[in-house]
């Protein structure tokens, strides 16, 4: 739950703010080259992404020689060795491998809004934040909403592959979540049953917290999945 809530508070609204700014870059080349960029890390798996953060963090990587030149630590740490960085560096890591291609979506939202809205926006002295406030983002809220709606019905997944990858024993203390718990009893311990029942009562939870989530937001603005 704590993963799953600070993934929602930081992860949710940035690739909106991306979105947002990268439709505002007027060069198309940049442009590209950003979008290409931030995309990239997505069409990577969690093995080939875990083992490159394994690099990176361990005591020897590329994290503590720029912390240690930057003198913000004294002594070189190994973050995953650490169950109180743990949280810190799933949230990160997966923000920046879905960075970009979640705000594909909201690209395409801000893509059919209609050019004259800028244009009388322009005119009456609008300035580019004045635009992404009061039109870009109420023109794309009915996307926002649904989004959410489904990031909400999901806050019981951690992201088991990436947990599982970034995962030790070390780290366990911090890294014990649902997921990673029905895989332990059913396939180390054998009690499939039990395994199983968690998992079904997990997915009546995301089932009461989707209708739940889609009834708050069409009372609020008129806006569900069904």
């Amino acid at each position: 739950m704590g993963i799953s809530t600070l993934k929602i508070l930081i992860g949710f609204p940035l690739p909106i703010i991306f979105a947002l700014f990268l439709n505002e870059l007027t060069s198309l080349k940049f442009k590209k080259f950003v979008q290409t960029v931030s995309y990239l890390p997505h069409f990577l798996s969690w093995v080939v992404l875990g083992g490159i953060l394994t690099t990176w963090l361990s005591d020897v990587g590329i994290i503590n020689e720029i912390l240690v030149k930057l003198k913000l630590i004294d002594q070189p740490i190994n973050f995953l060795a650490e169950p109180k960085y743990f949280w810190m560096i799933v949230i990160i890591s997966d923000i920046w491998k879905e960075l970009g291609w979640s705000a594909i979506i909201y690209l395409a939202a801000i893509a059919s809004v209609d050019p004259e809205m800028y244009e009388a926006a322009t005119i009456d002295g609008a300035g580019r934040l004045q635009k992404m406030w009061f039109i870009t983002l109420p023109a794309i809220k009915p996307t926002v909403t649904i989004l959410f709606i489904l990031t909400v019905s999901g806050i019981l997944n951690s992201n088991f592959d990436q947990i599982l990858v970034l995962r030790n024993p070390l780290n366990a203390s911090a890294s014990d979540v649902i997921d990673i718990f029905v895989y332990r009893m059913g396939l180390h311990l054998g009690r499939y049953s039990y395994a199983t029942a968690v998992g079904l009562v997990k997915s009546i939870i995301a089932l009461l917290l989707l209708l739940s989530a889609n009834f708050v937001s069409k009372k609020l603005n008129n806006t569900s999945l069904f």
